[in-house]
This record gives structure tokens, C-alpha cells and sequence, in this order.
């Protein structure tokens, strides 16, 4: 798994700082290029605007009481995979991202990281 993830520029769009700050840590433990952490949507699409690289991205759901699919929409555009990090059944999820992966929070986050390398 170290060998896939390290090099790789991830974003990552949580807006709970210890869940951002733990996934952090953890990525750059296995040499990943981490982007962000951003707590809200508009940071989050500024970040995906001036990037030069990101590779994947994790984006939690509700940010702030915003939806983040204007975030995922972005990175659609910019061909970047990514997985969503939420507490939400997939039925909440709209249909353009219902085929996206999805880890349920509370998870761990290895098994969020095999999600980002399939």
C-alpha cells in the first residue's frame, strides 16, 4: 500500500479538525503529498482551482452544514478521483456521485486508504 499512496497529492475536505489533522498525519506517513486539509466548500474548490497536482481526494459530505458536491463536481471536471468520507446512507447521495466510493465515517483510516488506491 506505501508503494501506491507515497509521491501521491491528496486533497483532503473534512471540517473536523481531528479527523483532518489524523488523516493528515497518517497519509504523510506513508509519503503522501497532502493538499489541505480545507474545512469548507469554498476553500476546498479554491484549492482544486490553483492546484497544479492532485491525484485523489477525500471529501467529507456535510461541511459546515454545506453539501461539499460542488467540491466533487470540480474535481470531476479536473478528472480526480475521489471518495466521500460521510455518515450518510448512499441513498442521500445525488446521482451523478452515487457510483463514487464511499467510506463510512466512523471508519478506519487504512481502510479509507485502500479505497483511494483501488
Amino acid at each position: 500500500m506505501e508503494q501506491t499512496i507515497a509521491g501521491r497529492h491528496i486533497l483532503i475536505v473534512e471540517d473536523e479538525f481531528f479527523v483532518a489533522d489524523s488523516l493528515k498525519m497518517y497519509l504523510e506517513s506513508l509519503d503522501a503529498v497532502v493538499i489541505g486539509p480545507a474545512a469548507s466548500v469554498d476553500a476546498a474548490i479554491e484549492l482544486v482551482a490553483t492546484s497544479d497536482r492532485l491525484d485523489w481526494a477525500v471529501l467529507d459530505i456535510n461541511l459546515r452544514g454545506k453539501k461539499a458536491y460542488p467540491v466533487a463536481e470540480a474535481l470531476s471536471a479536473r478528472g480526480v478521483p475521489f471518495v466521500f468520507m460521510t455518515g450518510y446512507g448512499a441513498d442521500s447521495i445525488p446521482e451523478p456521485f452515487a457510483s463514487a466510493p464511499r467510506c463510512t465515517k466512523p471508519f478506519e483510516i487504512a481502510q479509507l486508504v485502500r479505497l483511494l488506491v483501488r
